[in-house]
Order: structure tokens, then sequence, then C-alpha cells
């Protein structure tokens, strides 16, 4: 009987051995960062999987019209960066202008890159988290999600199309809380944005549905439209203009030429 407590006891030791190995290797993936250099200054950026690594070597390539949006900004400027993803865009307004930045990101898979990247760049007393999704109204409603990988994009919230406006295959979801734009400032006292940055790959048009007022009172706002949804691009680019933008960039997107590539449209108030 001594004999067969030992063996057990002696595959347990074994089991929990092999257990602390595999904490060892997840959290070195988890810690795993990329530096890079852009207009001399450093940035370091979370790189647990290929797709953060890829988000991190193209950010100068990628979207570099974002970054010349943003290098146009006056520094101390409020940001709205609707759908952050892991947050590259508002670590670079935070720290190469001092831009107070609103992130929302939904995802819990992206909001960790996004934690760690504002600690990696020590950025955390400009940016403020936003882990909810946004929409034309307040309410609960499923994120239905297409990847559960760091980085992944294309998620939707309470409804179940992508940026083409067709169904797509959804791997993960949970409920959450959604806001409207109005809803921050009349109900919570946020103050309006200086600029909306806004990518969330299929409901752009209820989320300036529910931000008429917001969109009112801006300077700018980027938003991705590839032109794969035409009725939905009509109805955004009518929203914007009836809140007296103009729009001075159209960045067409070529996704053979550049799979990395981006669509956005960037609308100013003349």
């Amino acid at each position: 009987m001594q004999h067969k407590q030992s063996v057990f006891v002696r595959i347990i030791r074994k089991i929990a051995g092999l257990l602390n190995v595999n904490d060892f290797f997840l959290n070195l993936i988890r810690n795993r960062k990329k530096r890079i250099v852009y207009n001399q200054i450093e940035y370091t950026f979370s790189t647990p999987n290929s797709l953060c690594l890829i988000r991190a070597n193209t950010f100068a390539t990628k979207e570099p019209e974002t970054l010349k949006w943003i290098d146009g900004f006056a520094p101390g400027s409020v940001l709205w960066d609707i759908g952050a993803n892991v947050g590259l865009y508002s670590i670079y307004a935070a720290k190469s202008k001092e831009c107070v930045v609103y992130s929302f990101e939904p995802s819990v898979f992206n909001l960790e890159v996004l934690a760690r990247n504002i600690s990696l760049n020590d950025v955390g007393k400009y940016i403020t988290v936003m882990p909810f999704a946004l929409n034309d109204k307040m309410g609960r409603g499923d994120l239905s999600m297409s990847s559960d990988n760091w980085g992944g994009a294309l998620s939707t919230f309470d409804k179940s199309y992508g940026m083409d406006g067709k169904e797509f295959n959804v791997v993960f979801k949970y409920p959450m809380f959604s806001m409207a734009m109005d809803d921050l400032v009349n109900k919570l006292g946020f103050t309006y944005p200086d600029y909306i940055k806004l990518d969330v790959d299929g409901i752009e048009q209820l989320i300036l549905a529910g931000g008429t007022n917001v969109l009112s009172k801006v300077k700018g706002v980027l938003i991705e439209l590839p032109d794969l949804w035409p009725e939905q691009t009509r109805i955004c680019e009518d929203f914007l203009q009836k809140a007296g933008l103009k729009k001075v960039l159209k960045n067409v997107w070529h996704p053979k030429d550049n799979p990395y590539g981006s669509a956005n449209q960037i609308w100013q108030r003349i």
C-alpha cells in the first residue's frame, strides 16, 4: 500500500512539474515584445503571437495616413479611439502628442495586449481603457467574434454581420454592455472629443447614429470604410456630412497589393 502511495505521489509531482513548465513558457510568450523607432521616438509593443508581431512590424506602413492625421493634432487634444484593438494608434497619439485618449475596445483578448502596451510605453496618465461596446443605444447584447486570438479583428456587437454586411463565422461570443457616444457626454459627463478614430468592422453606421451631438462638435473623424458594403458607406457619409464635416481623404483599399492595407476616410471641419 505504501509503495502504491509513493508511486502516486511521484506521478502527481511529475504532473505538477510539467504544469509549471507550461506556465513558464506561457509567460514567456505573453511577455514577448517588439521595439520600434518612428520619428525618433521609441515604442514597445506586446507581441505574444504572430498577428501582434505583424501589427508591430507594419506600424509605420499599414496606415501611414493615420499617423499623419495624428501628427496634425495639437498637443493635448482629446481622441476617442473606437475599435482600438491592441492600441497602436492610441499609444502613438499619447506618446507623440500627449493626447488624452479614450481607447474603446470590447474584446477581452485585445484588452490584455492593449493594457500591456500602455504599461510598456508608460502612457497610463494619458490613456483610459473603455472595455465596452459603442452602439446607437445603451443596452445589453452579445459581442460576436471571428477570432479569439490576441490582436484579432472582425467582431460585431448585437449583430451578425461584418464589414461587408454579410454573416461571418462566429467562433467566440459573450454578453456585454453598450453605450452611445452621446450618452457618454450627456449621461456620464465626458468631455467632447476633438477627434474620433472609428474602425469596428461593421457597425460604424450605428455608432455614428448614436453620436450626432458629439459629431457636431468634433474637429475631425478618421473612419475605415472599405466600400465592401455601399449602403453602409452612404449612410456613414451622410451622418458625417450632416455634422458639418468635409471628406478630405479617401484611401483606397487594395487587398491584393497589400493584405494588411486599410480603407480610411478622413473628414474634418472646414
